[in-house]
This record gives structure tokens, C-alpha cells and sequence, in this order.
């Protein structure tokens, strides 16, 4: 068994934040991760880090434009802190050796991202992402934090009184990917989860395929509310053949988007007439869905978007990383010639609620990053938003779990007196309750006991038994079939258009893979490097989380944000300005839901017409 003081799972950009806080505030933290910290997905972040930096810009402004974008979902108190909080720590990075790139006059460089009104998206080429890991890494092997990688957390230690406002985390459970053992790693203050999004419940997407929505399952087993999970950001440019990202960078240094006309359809069809190719993600993809549609895209796939009128010495220095993704996967030169490209899967609003400290309602367990919802992003995320929001509550969720004093937050989590009554949508089918028979299967609940003496080593028993079960088990099925289901489902039902009748057969196929599961197995009988292991177990969060957004994207019955409904094409802030919370009880999800919070420190975010 391992012991520290605050456990940090997962090492991109959030945990990396949490784990320096933490030591910044004085404990004893460690990181416990299943990659190499400078392999996490962090470093696919193209774009760039959003911070009113610049004379004429002003926190109040990002705060306003994050309101705007998140089509009024966000909460004040924890978009108020991104804004302001952003600058600062912005400032710290290139203090530890960003590399942000640069003015003539030694500035550092902003471009224009969709749906701000200044360009404050401070970036380092195409690459800020890969940069932003390296630095911060660094500053972990600075500080001797330890850093156990390749350990693949499969279970929390949590307690399972009946009400998880009641319950504690006290650590986690490990299956290191070496040398086969599992272990426990003992948190004697707080657990912080930083495990990235749930990109792999789709068949296309721009999400590395280590993004399993691992936090989000086990946080969810454990009693925390997932929130939002209907909201998924599709980017309106991923790469037609394999979902690879290209940054929205291409279109805030000026590219255009041209349909199979040769036409500027973001202009010519009045998608968006003041900010064409910069509208927000949300609108940009549906955009483009709809030219494909209605027979105008090319090859009936996909739209091209076109920098060659930028310059090569322009494309070079800012943009160099996407030419060599164009030429390595389309076989494109993005300097003679336009690129393909097509919505494809790319973030989660949703996720883990926490409030702006981090905190669950789960006491001892903090999450940040991807993972969480303290809704900064409401119904749809900021190109540029992400990378803050991986600083600025990666830091909070690691101050506080090391004990400082953040103040008392103003986001309230789990069950209390200002949350809806459950809802009573007709379900196609009884979701949850199916799952293996045997310990730790995909429909078990987190909690072990609500003694916490020998907790973690009881979980630890458990999540042993498991394993040993699922790679004794002679045959059966092979999470692959299952995985390669789910995937399909939720990208023909639950994508950037969706309909009630399609969201209920998501549900029922969801449905036939829980059932399956139960009959799953692992067919590599080997105790080292089990990468088939490691799979199964991510496939079994997989089924929760898709369940979670289904059921998310079928009760919110209006169009908000990224969420389109083909039965009601209006924002309805009568009945939904609120968010939408999912819990497991019992065996089973449960709905219900919580007020927006729209009054700021100084001003309350009325809620407008949504335009660009």
C-alpha cells in the first residue's frame, strides 16, 4: 500500500496544476496516472489559453462571452473565477518557460477564437497543449512530486452510507500496468480526479483512445452527481479519416470554410452573418452538417476549409503542426490546396459536479479538468476556455484538497434543498441495474462499507477478485464487439443532430451492451502488459457514461448550446435554466435537477438572444 496526503489521479493538465497546488500548499501529493504525464491528452490542445491579457480587454468581457457561449448554463460563480483567475496563472506559465509565441515588440501573441469579442486566445504555435505539459511537468520533477505511471485506477475507496452527501473517499485502487499487482494508494486528505473526457463512447472523435471517461465512472458509482452529460462538444474541423484535431487556430488566423459551390456558406446561407467562420463551435458544426445534408458538401462527407491565402511565412510560424497532420492523414498540402474536414466528437460540458473549490459531494473526493462540471462551460464550451480551466481549477481543486482556505463556494453539489424533483421521462428500457454478478461489474456500486476501517484494503480485495474473474473466465465476449456497439450508437443517435426516437435507440442498444457485458471476458491470460484488461475495464465506464448522456440528451426536451432537439427548436429558459444531474441509487440512474446561477459578484447574466 502507498500512502500521501492527497492522491491526484490522472496526469494531463488538470492533475499536473492540482498535484503543484498542492504542494504548494504543503502536503504530501502524488500522482498516480495510466500514461507518461507528457502523453495525456492535454497535449492535443492545439488552440491556445484564454486570458484577458491585453490594454481594451478586461476580465468582465471573457466573463460575459463564456456566459454568452455557454447559451446561459453557466454558473456565474464559476465562470467569474475562470475570467478573472485566468490572467494570473496565464502569467505564471510563461513564468515556469511557456513558450508562448510572440509580437515583434515581445508581447505575447492573442489571435481571435469563436465567440470572443477580443482576441484573447493566448497560444504557443499549434502546439500549446504539448508545450503547456512539458512546463508543467517540469515543475512537478522540480518539487520531487512522485509520479506512478502506467498505474491504471480501477476503483475509489469510498464508504456507502445512503446518502452520499454522507460519504467519504478515502484513496483509490491501481492495477500497475508493469508488473500486474494491485494496490491501494491511501489519501489521508483528499482524492483529486483529473482523468480527462469520455471521448471513446464515440465512434468519431479527436480524443486519444486512453479517454474513457474513467473519472466519471467511478465518481459516479461512488454517489456524485455526473451534470450536464447531454452537453458534447462536436469541433467543427476534425479530419474526415481519422478525427484528428485541427485547431480552430486555422480559423482564427483567418481560414475559410467553402462548401462543394466554392460558396462561404457561414455568410452565404446566414448561419452566422457578423462572425462567419468564428461563431461558436456549436453553431459553426451544425453549420457544416447542414451543407452535407442538403447535397452541398463534398464527396457528401465533409467541407473544406482553406488557409493558403494566409502565406506560407504566416502558416509557418503560427500554424506550422497542421500541415503536417493534413499531409500525414488526408494526404493534403495545405498550402496549395484546402483541407477536409468535418464535425467529429471533442469535449464533454458535463461531467463530475464539483463546486469552484473542486469538491464533490462526496467528502475527500475534488475533481478538475474534463472530468468536472462546475459549469464554467454551460450548454456549449469556448474554443480556448479549456486549457484556463485545466489552470484555474486544477490549482483551486489542489489547494483545497491539501487543506487551504478557499472561502465558502457558492455551488452547491449533491442533494439539497434547491434541487427539482426527479424527473418522470418515459424510458425505453430500465436503464442501469444490469452488470456482472461479480464484484466490481458495470453496474456495481461504488461504496464497499460505511466502516472505514480496512476500507481501502477491503476495495482492494475486491478489485482483485474481479480481476482474477474476468481473466479466468474461459470465454464469453470480448469487450471489443461490445465497445465497437456502444461507439456506433452513439455516434448515428446521439450526435450533433438528435431526435427523441433516436435517443431511445441509443438507449436500447445501450441497453443490449450492459447485458452482454455480463458475459465478458478477457481473452490475454497474462498478469503483465494487459492491455486487454485495461480495456475491458474502461469499456465497462464507457456503457455508464454513454448511459449518462443519453438519458441527459432525452429528458432535456429543448435546443440549447450543443444539445439540438429536432422536437423543440427553441430554447425554452422557462422550463430548462437549470442543469440536468444524474446519480446511481441503488442500481439505477436517478434525475433530478438544479437552478442556473446567474447572479455574478457585481452582476446577473440575463439571458439573450444567442447570435453571432
Amino acid at each position: 500500500m502507498y500512502e500521501h496526503d492527497v492522491i491526484v489521479v490522472g496526469a494531463g493538465g488538470a492533475g499536473l496544476r492540482a498535484a503543484v497546488a498542492a504542494d504548494e500548499a504543503g502536503a504530501d501529493v502524488a500522482l498516480v496516472s495510466k500514461l507518461h504525464p507528457v502523453r495525456s491528452h492535454t497535449g492535443a490542445a492545439e488552440g491556445g489559453i484564454n486570458a484577458a491579457l491585453q490594454e481594451g480587454d478586461d476580465w468582465e468581457l471573457h466573463a460575459y462571452d463564456t456566459m454568452k457561449g455557454s447559451d446561459y448554463l453557466g454558473d456565474a460563480p464559476a465562470v467569474e473565477t475562470l475570467a478573472k483567475d485566468a490572467p494570473e496563472d496565464t502569467i505564471r506559465l510563461e513564468h515556469w518557460g511557456m513558450p508562448f509565441s510572440r509580437e515583434e515588440d515581445g508581447r505575447v501573441s492573442q489571435r481571435p477564437f469563436g465567440g470572443l469579442s477580443y482576441p484573447r486566445t493566448t497560444y504557443a504555435g499549434a502546439e500549446t497543449g504539448h508545450h503547456l505539459l512539458h512546463v508543467m511537468y517540469e515543475q512537478v520533477v522540480k518539487r520531487g512530486i512522485p509520479v506512478y505511471d502506467e498505474w491504471y485506477v480501477m476503483d475509489l475507496a469510498t464508504t456507502d452510507e445512503d446518502d452520499p452527501n454522507d460519504r467519504e473517499c478515502h484513496g483509490v485502487v491501481a492495477y500497475d500496468v508493469q508488473s500486474g499487482k494491485v494496490e491501494g494508494f491511501k489519501a489521508n486528505q483528499g482524492v483529486v480526479l483529473a482523468t480527462g473526457g469520455p471521448g471513446q463512447a464515440f465512434d468519431h472523435t479527436t480524443n486519444a483512445v486512453s479517454c474513457t471517461g474513467d473519472g466519471h465512472a467511478m465518481a459516479y458509482r461512488a454517489g456524485a452527481p455526473l451534470e450536464d452529460m447531454e452537453f458534447i462538444q462536436f469541433h467543427p474541423t476534425s479530419l474526415p479519416s481519422t478525427g484528428v484535431l485541427i485547431s480552430e487556430g486555422v480559423r482564427g488566423e483567418g481560414g475559410i470554410l467553402y462548401n462543394n459551390k466554392g460558396e462561404r456558406f457561414m455568410f452565404e446561407y446566414g448561419y452566422a452573418n457578423n462572425d462567419g467562420e468564428l461563431a461558436s463551435r456549436d453553431v459553426v458544426a451544425r453549420a457544416e452538417l447542414t451543407e452535407v445534408n442538403e447535397g452541398r458538401g463534398v464527396n457528401d462527407e465533409y467541407v473544406h476549409l482553406d488557409m493558403r491565402h494566409l502565406g506560407e511565412e504566416r502558416i509557418m510560424d503560427r500554424l506550422e503542426n497542421i500541415l503536417h497532420l493534413a499531409e500525414d492523414f488526408e494526404g493534403v498540402d495545405g498550402l496549395v490546396e484546402p483541407m477536409p474536414v468535418k464535425p467529429g466528437q471533442h469535449y464533454a460540458m458535463g461531467g463530475i459536479e464539483t463546486d469552484e473549490n473542486g469538491q464533490t459531494c462526496i467528502d475527500g473526493l475534488y475533481a478538475a479538468g474534463e472530468c468536472a462540471c462546475v459549469s464554467v462551460h454551460g450548454g456549449n464550451r469556448l474554443g480556448g476556455n479549456a486549457l484556463p480551466e485545466l489552470i484555474v481549477f486544477g490549482k483551486r481543486a489542489g489547494y483545497h484538497a491539501a487543506g487551504k482556505d478557499l472561502g465558502e463556494p457558492q455551488i452547491k453539489t449533491g442533494y439539497g434543498d434547491d434541487i427539482e424533483n426527479e424527473t418522470d421521462a418515459d424510458l425505453p428500457v430500465e436503464p442501469g441495474a444490469s452488470g456482472l454478478d461479480q464484484s466490481g461489474g458495470v453496474a456495481a456500486d461504488g461504496g464497499v462499507t460505511a466502516d472505514t476501517d480496512g476500507l481501502l484494503e477491503r476495495t482492494v480485495e475486491q478489485t482483485r477478485e474481479h480481476i482474477d474473474y474476468l481473466i479466468e473466465k474461459d470465454d464469453g465476449v470480448q469487450h471489443a464487439e461490445i465497445r465497437s456497439k456502444l461507439q456506433n450508437a452513439m455516434t448515428d443517435y446521439v450526435n450533433v443532430f438528435r431526435t427523441e426516437e433516436g435517443i431511445k435507440k441509443a438507449l436500447k442498444i445501450i441497453r443490449e451492451c450492459r447485458e452482454e457485458y455480463q458475459d465478458v471476458y478477457v481473452d490475454d491470460p497474462s498478469r503483465t502488459f494487459n492491455t486487454d484488461l485495461q480495456q475491458t475495464i474502461e469499456t465497462r465506464n464507457l456503457i455508464d457514461v454513454a448511459e449518462t448522456i443519453a438519458l441527459g440528451a432525452l429528458v432535456r426536451n429543448e435546443f440549447r448550446g450543443a444539445h439540438w432537439r429536432q422536437e423543440n427548436q427553441i430554447r425554452d429558459d422557462e422550463n430548462w435554466l437549470k442543469h440536468t444531474l444524474i446519480s446511481w441509487d441503488d442500481g439505477k440512474p436517478s434525475i433530478f435537477y438544479r437552478p442556473v446561477i446567474l447572479e455574478g459578484e457585481d452582476k446577473t447574466y440575463e439571458p439573450k438572444v444567442r447570435s453571432y
